[in-house]
């Protein structure tokens, strides 16, 4: 490929926001092994994924010894790898060669990666100490690295869907609008505009001026946060000029704090703490930024429901009532073949033998049981087998029982035997 200087490489492959250290400490160092690592072509981006996983394998090895040397050959170790991980992605969008199985590699390694570190780390450091906290830390780590990462990726998966939403019921307005205008029938119905889309292109904007300067609807799902905090526009366009996310503590600098800092500077429970709690806080500031751009969503899709009710998005009236079968018709109980199937109507019904003989049971010892299911017992307890007649029961005939048990009665003999 053709020669790029630097300042080319880092328009093309740097993020337009990214985490603080990544901007800082990062893309100075990715950005010129990316422009020697690109003249080959057996370089993959793929290839540079593994070399990120084996080398962060090797800082597990250091960490697991735990004196200090190791350690920070570890952490060294260890931010070399994140290196590598980021130069795949600038790979990938410099040659155009990315796939959906690397970004799925480049995923599932880091995942490994934070484990056998948070692992090997922790277990060093308890075989040297026996202090069982670090087994404790060991648990914590993983579990708010998964944490982060799934959260992360549903609250996108949910904003996906919002938005989604909306320009379906947008697009169907507008579809509608046109259909009803003969004179605009050829044209295109404009797309729908989302205003995190319009600051992100244009940072240093005002939301009201980006509003009114869109071409066809613009939706804000984060009106209602920044009109209870109006001091984050100017806080996060300070940090957009240098390419800073407001996301300051993510899941990239929790595990920077923990694996390159903690051991730096000996103090690996403390980091651990400090970098659990700060992170938490911008956990519960993201889900509460989230809360508010679902009620934002409600209110909009209320105001397009107004204006011209539509059904996407919504559930059928007869789904709401679930499985207890709430409000069904009375029509549909009260239909005779739904309530008495035949068997043809089920190939795998069999039913149960008819015991039933269509000739009168005329037995002089043994009183009929009527309008009861046949027992082994009738004989023997005739008044409890036995219920009254209805209307019906002078039509009805005398039925022989499914077991009747043998007959021993014998003519009673007068007098002594031999006589």
């Amino acid at each position: 490929m053709a020669r790029l200087s630097l300042r080319a490489v880092q328009k093309l492959t740097c993020k337009k926001r990214d985490a603080w250290w990544t901007v800082a400490l990062v893309d100075p160092v990715a950005t010129r092994m990316l422009i020697v690592m690109a003249r080959f072509n057996f370089i993959t981006p793929n290839r540079v994924t593994w070399a990120a996983l084996f080398i962060g394998l090797g800082s597990a090895g250091f960490f697991l010894k735990g004196d200090t040397q190791s350690l920070v050959i570890g952490a060294a170790l260890y931010h070399l790898s994140f290196i590598l991980d980021c130069i795949d992605g600038k790979l990938a969008r410099l040659k155009g060669n990315g796939t959906v199985f690397g970004g799925w590699l480049d995923y599932v390694f880091d995942r490994i990666r934070v484990l056998f570190c948070a692992l090997a780390l922790m277990g060093g450091q308890y075989l040297r100490t026996e202090d069982e906290r670090f087994l404790l830390a060991a648990l914590a780590v993983v579990f708010l690295d998964m944490l982060r990462y799934v959260d992360a990726l549903q609250i996108y998966k949910m904003r996906m869907s919002m938005r989604a939403k909306i320009e379906k019921v947008t697009q169907e307005q507008r579809e509608a609008e046109l259909a009803a205008e003969a004179s605009r029938a050829g044209e295109e119905a404009p797309k729908v505009q989302f205003m995190e889309d319009l600051l992100r292109d244009h940072p240093e904007a005002e939301a009201e001026l980006l509003k009114q300067a869109g071409a066809g609807q613009v939706v804000d799902l984060h009106a209602q946060f920044r009109h209870r905090f109006p001091w984050y526009r100017r806080v996060r366009q300070a940090l957009l000029r240098s390419r800073i996310r407001p996301h300051l503590i993510s899941g990239i600098e929790f595990q920077m704090f923990i694996f390159i800092v903690g051991p730096l500077i000996g103090h690996i429970l403390m980091t651990v703490l400090v970098s659990a709690v700060l992170m938490g806080i911008f956990e519960l500031i993201i889900m509460y930024k989230f809360w508010l751009s679902t009620r934002d969503f409600t209110e909009v899709m209320a105001e397009l429901n107004a204006n011209a009710p539509s059904t996407s998005g919504t559930i059928s009236p007869h789904l709401h009532r679930g499985r207890h079968r709430r409000g069904v018709p009375e029509q549909i109980l009260a239909d005779a073949e739904l309530l008495n199937p035949q068997p043809e109507d089920d190939p795998g019904f069999h039913p149960y033998p008819q015991p039933y003989t269509d000739q009168p049971y005329t037995d002089p010892y043994e009183p009929p049981v009527r309008d009861a299911w046949p027992s082994p017992y009738a004989q023997d307890f005739p008044q409890a087998y036995e219920r009254p007649f209805d209307h019906g029961a002078a039509t009805r005939t005398q039925i022989r029982p499914l077991y009747t048990a043998p007959h021993t009665h014998q003519p009673q003999q007068h007098g002594h035997p031999g006589e």
